[in-house]
């Protein structure tokens, strides 16, 4: 185990992190998965999204975002991630967008957790998809479209029907697992728990190994990509599933 002290001081890479206001999440698993990387830093800038109504629901509100990023920029980091998972609502196309925005304004690599998804899912060939959410149907029901239009199928879906952003991250364990377990049953190239203050981080490891299917997390995937971004070899992170054996190129 890394003493936390000796990562006070000392050469770092810093990657900066933008995430959902409500979000409690994001930061902790950022933080856990680090702790394997003791030459990287996180840092964190906040966009707002709270509560269960969304004011830009079919774009980003790009004031808050650009700023966030801006103000991470401050930092220096090697790469700039926006660990959300709105892009798999609103489109691929405006993370692609988001991330160029981001590099114009800073100059710095940005990705986001639904590119790193992408990357990853084409690089293993994965096709048939099963999602597991904390979302309402209706929300829910966005999704599938947008990855229908990446060239994905969903084959299989299961949803807590939670409508506040921040009680998403009270889901329990078992809760969880059993929707996993659920939608494994139709066999799908991938499973996917997307959300990013969806607490299945830790989850993941165990699963893949009890169902024999890859299990990739929205949460992790966008440290994962921040990681490959920052060209960081990822395999310390093993423990947090099969996505940190997989040394793909985002750039």
């Amino acid at each position: 185990m890394i003493d936390p002290l000796a990562r006070v001081r000392g050469p770092h890479i810093a990657i900066g992190t933008i995430t959902p206001s409500a979000n409690v999440v994001v930061e902790r698993v950022t933080s856990a998965v680090l702790a394997d990387f003791p030459d990287v830093s996180g840092h964190f800038s906040r966009t707002e999204v709270v509560g269960s109504a969304d004011a830009y629901t079919d774009d980003y509100d790009w004031i808050s975002m650009l700023r966030a990023a801006e103000l991470l920029a401050h930092a220096l980091p090697a790469c700039i991630c926006w660990n959300g998972s709105k892009g798999g609502s609103i489109g691929f196309d405006a993370d692609r967008v988001l991330c160029a925005r981001i590099t114009e304004l800073t100059g710095i690599a940005a990705t986001t957790s639904t590119l790193a998804i992408d990357a990853t899912l084409r690089a293993t060939n994965a096709h048939r998809l099963a999602l597991v959410t904390p979302y309402r149907p209706g929300y829910a029901a966005r999704i599938p479209p947008v990855f229908a239009a990446a060239g994905y199928a969903i084959v299989a879906e299961a949803h807590a029907g939670v409508a506040d952003n921040l009680a998403y991250a009270a889901i329990p364990d078992a809760d969880i697992e059993a929707m996993v377990r659920s939608v494994a049953a139709t066999q799908p190239d991938a499973i996917i728990t997307y959300c990013t203050n969806f607490p299945a981080a830790h989850l993941v490891d165990a699963l893949e190994r009890e169902l024999g299917v890859a299990v990739y997390d929205s949460v992790t995937a966008g440290v994962w990509g921040a990681l490959r971004l920052a060209d960081q070899p990822t395999a310390a992170g093993r423990r947090w599933g099969s996505l940190f054996d997989l040394a793909i190129p985002l750039r």
